[in-house]
């Protein structure tokens, strides 16, 4: 399985290092976020890496929905549950939760075709910055804290109508940024294809803190140092 790299799993207990978060992000997701980088002081391992190790151990459903209730941080000890049922928790040793699943409809647990669906999902996630928040910040003349750029990811949700798929690719299809106050709720929309075929549909949530009015230099500069950082790496 290609995310071994990035995890440890004894009995139920996975444990995620900040190396292999941070590696996770960079090489995986191609996310430069410094909140996943070894030594970051809100250090929090990749919503992403979590979603991925439950494609990982339970397989992929027809209809999944993931609601994160908290951030991974360093020798978090997570529990994946033995057997599971429609609707599930990850909670760590301590039963503080961290993220909720529910599934529906068929459910098939092929390396393969979760490795395309994996890869396809956390390569979209990673241009989220650049190419879907930037351009949305600028819209709507607000801007995230550039000394404390934070971005949550709150929810996600797919409808597949069918598992008759090896590779699949992910576009998006509508985006929409809603300020409320200092708060901005985003809402990302994408489609699944495999080849020429649509084969599902899906949701991605996220939420802004800390807005404040657009500044075009602050804005470029937090673009000029995310995407130095990818440069360097």
């Amino acid at each position: 399985m290609f995310l071994t790299p990035y995890f440890k799993k004894e009995n139920q207990t996975v444990t995620v290092t900040p190396s292999q978060a941070s590696d996770f992000a960079k090489v995986v997701a191609q996310d430069f976020n410094p909140i996943h980088d070894v030594g970051a002081k809100r250090f929090c391992v990749p919503g992403d890496l979590l979603f991925s190790l439950v494609l990982g151990e339970y397989g992929l459903s027809q209809n999944m929905s993931f609601t994160f209730q908290g951030m991974v941080g360093d020798g978090v000890k997570l529990q994946f549950p033995d057997s599971i049922g429609d609707a599930f928790d990850i909670h760590d040793e301590k039963d503080k939760l961290y993220l909720n699943v529910e599934r529906q409809g068929e459910n098939r647990n092929c390396g393969t075709q979760i490795e395309s669906f994996i890869r396809s999902y956390v390569a979209f996630s990673g241009l989220n910055f650049i190419h879907v928040l930037v351009p949305m910040m600028k819209q709507h003349q607000v801007m995230i804290n550039p000394a404390r750029p934070l971005v949550i990811y709150e929810s996600m949700s797919f409808d597949l109508t069918t598992l008759d798929f090896t590779q699949v690719t992910l576009s998006l299809v509508e985006q929409e940024l809603v300020v409320e106050g200092k708060r901005g709720n985003v809402t990302l929309k994408f489609e699944l294809h495999s080849g020429d075929t649509l084969v599902g549909t899906g949701v991605k949530t996220l939420v802004m803190s800390g807005l404040r009015p657009y500044e075009a230099d602050k804005v470029q500069e937090m673009c000029d140092t995310y995407e130095g950082r990818r440069t360097s790496f």
